[in-house]
């Protein structure tokens, strides 16, 4: 595989990761800081956000953690209030924390379970992107990337709960970027396929969904982490200056292919 060693340079910038404590998370503070950024990151997993830090850290970074659960308002107003006050500014945010339950249709589906996801995947975005704006509205400048789906645009069996957050990630990014176009601040969404996160990695041992996965995708495989790094990098850049409200997919070709008869698949959009 082709890795370009250009690429946008981040010096001077600061920008905050949620959900940095492994997968796309983790691959994009990486990112980040190896392209020169002050990077925060905020995700409930300690242990595995220390392993991030000793990452960015060994390799000569600046990284501030903070341990953060997205669906909790004060959590989210001082992890951006930390990010200021170690680093001084904002520039760049990548709302990427979200999990993802065992599949049940609407009709099994617990109203807990439900709420759940939708208060991490949804609400997250929200509280994420409210704080983050008014620091950015204050600075006059800012970018902001949130993770998606292809589940954003597709709905599945079985995952109602996730393709109803991910429908909403989408439009709360369209939105914020139209209220805040003017202010010098752009907010677009990461749309992945199947990438090969914790979150997913156990399901691929599943030989009958590893085959729907080849049969789903052009490319015959799922994505990994360090894939998703290039676009979000991207789109916080000065590159990108002129795109805002668009949710860009990355799934190998998924959604022009198109999905398996509903009575045959298994959902492949995380």
């Amino acid at each position: 595989m082709i890795r370009s060693a250009d690429g946008p340079d981040f010096h001077g910038t600061v920008a905050l990761i949620t959900g940095a404590a492994t997968g796309i998370g983790r691959a994009v503070a990486v990112g980040f800081s190896s392209r020169g950024a002050k990077v925060a990151i905020g995700d409930v997993n300690e242990n595995a956000a220390h392993e991030t830090i000793d990452l960015i850290e060994r390799s000569g970074g600046d990284v501030l953690f903070v341990r953060t659960n997205v669906s909790d308002e004060n959590d989210v107003e001082q992890l951006v209030a930390a990010t200021v006050g170690r680093f001084g500014r904002l520039d760049c945010a990548f709302n990427n924390a979200g999990i993802a339950l065992p599949s049940q249709t609407i009709a099994q589906l617990d109203a807990s379970a439900f709420d759940r996801v939708i208060s991490v995947d949804l609400r997250g975005v929200f509280l994420c992107m409210k704080h983050e704006l008014r620091e950015m509205v204050r600075a006059g400048r800012g970018a902001i990337v949130n993770t998606a789906s292809v589940a954003g645009f597709i709905p599945e069996v079985g995952e109602g709960a996730y393709v109803a957050a991910k429908h909403g990630v989408i439009g709360l990014t369209k939105t914020a970027a139209i209220e805040n176009a003017h202010l010098g601040i752009r907010v677009n969404a990461l749309a992945p396929g199947w990438v090969r996160t914790p979150l997913t990695v156990s399901l691929e041992e599943n030989k009958g969904l590893n085959d729907q996965l080849k049969a789903a995708a052009p490319m015959h495989r799922s994505a990994e982490p360090e894939e998703m790094v290039g676009v979000v990098l991207f789109l916080c850049s000065d590159a990108a200056s002129y795109v805002t409200g668009q949710p860009f997919v990355v799934d190998g070709g998924q959604m022009i292919r198109g999905f398996l008869p509903v009575e045959n698949r298994i959902y492949v959009g995380r």
